[in-house]
């Protein structure tokens, strides 16, 4: 048989090493050769182990004495180094679940529930959409849930009336039992809930014909949810003890209904913000003048400033959406203004055009390095110039 290394060695930290030091130097191996890591490596494994019964020594101030005292020696007689009990769910409490991992590993670490104690209900979870201009003002709504009461025929017990649960004489009424087996850390424990009576810590032999033995009865109700304006899409809002019954007098659990907000083909938002695009005409763009924006309180009268060019962005204060917490506290709304070029002109249009290009600086006539083309004459012009001879 191999000579087992010095304690101290393995952890790699030195003999005057205090308790963070150790700890720290555990969860680093442990992390490195964990079994669940290194699935099928067997030196892992070993040196996982290895580095377990070291820290195990080492945490433990009287072991430590005798460790320092007498080597392995001291722990030799009584057949080796044992696990059990010892709770390295401190080591691992952030590390995720593993801290579980080890309590139920080596037993001892965690704490048994009380199958009787009072517990609270489940959550129910639902789901209602609405508007956008709803979420903006706020409203209400009713939703239809499926919810368990307590069965009235036998009070929530589950046994026929005259009758009564037994304590399950394989766990005693604790709802759990304590498994103890041989594993590659030596004898090691871990508790589990009792199959016979599933963690109730109590046996139904002559069940309620109303509910089963269940000790509840489902039915369908509808709950108003009064929905805050600015609600947002994905957002819930929870409704305290309308979920399902608790456990032994616990109270009920919560009613979380997720909010839909159905998207608006005029704003957009973000946050607080609203968003939305807005066409001028090339009049209103140059010579200003007022013109009403469409907002979520209704249109409004804005004031476009002369010479404003398109894509211009323009704030409208507190136009936004409120916040759920308070709505006198708002967003802004955000407007950006778009020219929009007309497509179909009279003769008379084009005319009034080009005679304002010609006193803006005359870009349509603007030199390219070409003749100047002849510009076309109109039919009026035409019929003039053969009847006056020219």
């Amino acid at each position: 048989m191999a000579e087992k290394r010095d304690y101290y060695e393995v952890l790699g930290v030195p003999k005057n090493a205090d308790e963070e030091a150790l700890k720290k130097a555990y969860r680093k191996l442990a992390k490195k050769y964990h079994p669940d890591m290194n699935p099928g490596d067997e030196a892992a494994a070993e040196k996982f182990k290895e580095a377990s019964e070291a820290y195990a020594i080492l945490s433990d101030p009287q072991k430590r004495q005798q460790y320092d005292q007498f080597g392995h020696a001291a722990f030799e007689q009584g057949g080796g180094f044992d696990a059990s009990g010892f709770d390295f769910s401190d080591i691992f409490g952030g590390m995720g679940g593993m801290g579980d991992i080890f309590s139920d590993l080596f037993g001892g670490g965690r704490r048994q529930r009380n199958p009787n104690a009072p517990m609270q209900g489940a959550n129910v979870r639902t789901r209602v959409s609405i508007s956008f201009a709803d979420s903006i003002s706020g409203c209400t709504r009713n939703v239809e849930v499926v919810l368990k009461d307590e069965c009235t025929n036998c009070h929530g017990t589950g046994a026929k009336p005259g009758t009564s649960p037994k304590i399950c004489p394989k766990c005693r009424g604790t709802g759990q039992v304590t498994i103890r087996q041989q594993s590659f850390f030596g004898m090691v424990q871990s508790t589990q809930p009792c199959p016979d009576c599933r963690g109730t810590g109590k046996i139904i032999e002559q069940k309620c014909p109303n509910c089963a033995g269940s000790g509840y009865t489902s039915s369908k109700k509808t709950i108003e949810v009064t929905i805050p304006a600015g609600i947002d899409d994905g957002q819930s809002i929870r409704i305290r003890e309308k979920g399902e019954p608790g456990l032994n007098g616990g109270p009920r659990g919560d009613l979380l209904v997720e909010v839909r907000v159905a998207s608006d083909p005029n704003f957009v938002r973000q946050d607080m913000d609203i968003f939305s695009n807005v066409e001028i005409s090339f009049a209103q763009a140059a010579l200003g003048g007022d013109m009403r924006i469409r907002t979520v309180d209704g249109d409004v009268i804005y004031t476009v400033r002369p010479g404003t060019q398109s894509g211009t962005r323009v704030r409208l204060k507190g136009k936004g959406v409120p916040s759920v917490r308070n709505k006198d506290i708002r967003g802004d709304h955000y407007i950006t203004l778009s020219v929009r070029t007309p497509t179909r002109l009279s003769e008379e249009a084009k005319e009034a055009l080009r005679r304002f290009d010609e006193l803006s600086g005359n870009s349509l006539s603007m030199d390219t390095g070409e003749e100047p083309k002849k510009k076309k004459k109109s039919f009026r012009e035409k019929m003039k110039k053969a009847f006056d001879g020219e």
